[in-house]
């Protein structure tokens, strides 16, 4: 997976260029535990940190391709699984390139020297790669399609800077961490702004797109984005095209040189990867699924969780044949400060409470098993799996579904100070991005009605909700060396499935009705009749207990720099509520978790 660094310019870099470089990877080197390498040339520095997954023995980075003396001509640093890779290597041999590694960063170099910039075109996969070109004198960087891999930059002086994490900029000591205030907007609207990040003139690459440094200037070219056709399948041809293609992207995510595994949760989406990977696998698939000490006996089920995961996930690890292991997080773990702060620096964002803990913990403890894991990540999006996606009311007002998320801007927008409220004008700026957002989806002549705003919810989730979420997924498993992969990613799949009729999407009259129809004869029936429930979270009332005290110590310091933009009386009346259900424990945890990352940036930076 790795981490992926660089400083370009096409004037003459400072002589220290090299060290200023080799501290940026030095600070993401969770991402890349199994070595690090810097390549030094005289208009660009680039840097990596690897992940071994593909012929770990071979295949360090940067990696080079020289000419007859010896000159480099074309140097890559890589991040990420190009899952079509063989195919792509015998198409490159026999047009003559010579290999000497089997992994698939050389795959996508040859590829660049084949095709030029068109190659990411024949790429499968999630990826982000920079790749230094001095026959023709400028930097590429490109980003996989849905946004999978992270890649950020920061223009500086007469070139740029570029990192798979923010932190890793900051610690090149060109530039200095400042909040954005149209970032902070963001967080509290649940808008994602695309390209846009929580500060001050970095940003990202966006999904699908390539960004270009030369002498023209800097430019991007977006190389993949959703486009809308008509859907000439019926149901079983559509079944049975999604039963297709998510064999082949099962059998493509389960090749690996290192061991691997997947998440299972006993839910329709995880199980029907593993049971897909089982098949292509020659071992049993090892398996983790997460669970709580103590959620046995406290657990209550309510709308969004009828019932817990573990009869789902015994039933299918035994119908699957899988070699499954339980990860049982204890409480006082959960609620420690130590891993908030893991978490929050992690992700250089304030964390979501226990549910990123949570995450982290499970992902440190899959790690001790495996160094590859596959995540039902995304098929909620592409299939249409929410519960509000199915509710008229929700999906009839013009905005974003999700805006009453619990945990999300409403429960985090009632903790503000008046002041803060208005000098944010949060309303207006999601107002303002869910229109912009509209203004990007594609529609065909004569879709009208139900159709096409379906087709906008699609779109909303796949371009603004799905990001946050993957961003999620790679910064908590970086952080601890875990490649985590998203099989539902697959951009056939999503192509495939954004162009089906709503009509096909709910055919059995359920969420994900396709999903369930193309993968049920692989499964247990409790779990293909299981209705979607989120991601677990603890019920044990000492969880509640303890983040209370941490607030309360919170409040007892005046000087925390969270209290610029929170009102303490409002964080003390979620103290004074009797029950602690969901969205006051979220409230709680926001603001901790605020506070910790504004201690990071805030102090010896101001918000801009």
């Amino acid at each position: 997976m790795c981490g992926i660094a660089g400083w370009a310019d096409l004037g003459c870099l400072p002589e220290d260029r090299e060290e200023r470089v080799r501290r940026m990877t030095d600070a993401m080197a969770s991402r890349g535990p199994d070595g690090e390498g810097v390549w030094t040339g005289t208009h660009a520095v680039l840097g990596h940190r690897r992940l071994a997954v593909m012929d770990p023995g071979h295949g360090q980075q940067p990696m080079i391709f020289s000419n007859d003396r010896h000159e480099p001509l074309v140097t890559m640093t890589y991040s990420g699984e190009v899952y079509n890779h063989p195919e792509l290597r015998e198409e490159l041999q026999q047009r003559g390139h010579k290999f000497r590694t089997g992994t698939d960063t050389e795959v996508v170099l040859h590829a660049y020297l084949e095709w030029g910039i068109d190659a990411v075109e024949r790429l499968n996969g999630m990826y982000a790669f920079a790749i230094w070109d001095e026959i023709r004198g400028r930097l590429v960087l490109v980003r996989d399609r849905l946004g999978v891999k992270p890649l950020h930059y920061v223009r500086h002086a007469g070139g740029l800077l570029f990192a798979s994490e923010p932190k890793s900029l900051f610690a090149s000591g060109l530039i200095a961490p400042a909040v954005s205030v149209d970032g902070l907007r963001d967080l509290f609207a649940s808008a994602h702004t695309p390209g846009a990040t929580l500060f001050r003139d970095v940003h990202e690459v966006r999904p699908g797109t390539i960004v270009v440094l030369d002498a023209a200037g800097l430019r991007e070219r977006h190389y993949w984005q959703l486009t809308a056709r008509p859907h000439d399948d019926d149901v079983p041809a559509t079944v049975g095209r999604v039963h297709e293609l998510l064999s082949d992207i099962a059998a493509r995510h389960v090749r690996a040189d290192v061991p691997l595994g997947a998440l299972l949760s006993g839910g329709l989406d995880s199980s029907a990867l593993v049971a897909l990977g089982q098949q292509a696998s020659p071992t049993p698939l090892r398996t983790f699924s997460v669970d709580f000490a103590g959620n046995t006996d406290h657990f209550v089920g309510n709308s969004l969780r009828a019932t817990p995961d573990t009869p789902f996930v015994r039933a299918v690890a035994e119908h699957c044949g899988l070699d499954h292991r339980d990860i049982v997080l204890d409480t006082a773990e959960l609620a420690d400060p130590r891993h908030r702060q893991a978490v929050v620096a992690a992700k250089d964002a304030p964390a979501l409470g226990d549910m990123d803990t949570s995450l982290y913990l499970l992902f440190r403890a899959v790690r001790e098993h495996t160094t590859v894991t596959i995540s039902g990540e995304s098929a909620d999006e592409v299939f249409g799996g929410y519960a509000w996606f199915h509710d008229p009311e929700r999906i009839g007002a013009q905005t974003y579904p999700w805006r009453y998320f619990t945990g999300h801007s409403g429960t985090y927008q009632a903790l503000l100070r008046p002041e803060a409220s208005a000098e944010l004008n949060i309303a207006a700026h999601r107002e303002a991005q869910y229109r912009d957002s509209l203004a990007g989806v594609p529609r065909l002549d004569g879709e009208t009605g139900l159709q096409r705003r379906m087709r906008e919810v699609f779109h909303l989730h796949l371009t603004r909700w799905l990001p946050h979420l993957l961003d999620r997924k790679d910064r908590l498993s970086m952080a601890v060396g875990l490649e985590v992969r998203v099989p539902f990613c697959d951009h056939r799949l999503v192509e495939y499935a954004f162009n089906i009729p709503w009509a096909l999407h709910t055919v059995d009259g359920r969420e994900k009705s396709l999903l369930r129809a193309a993968v049920a004869p692989l499964l247990p029936a409790s779990v293909t009749a299981r209705a979607k429930a989120p991601y677990p979270v603890t019920h044990d009332p000492a969880y509640h207990h303890a983040i209370s005290e941490q607030a309360h110590d919170l409040l007892a310091t005046p000087t925390a720099p969270v209290w610029s933009f929170l009102a303490p009386q409002r964080l003390r009346d979620r103290l004074d509520r009797p029950a602690a259900d969901h969205a006051t424990r979220a409230g709680i945890d926001f603001a901790l978790n605020l506070d910790l990352w504004l201690r990071n940036h805030i102090g010896r930076h101001d918000i801009h």
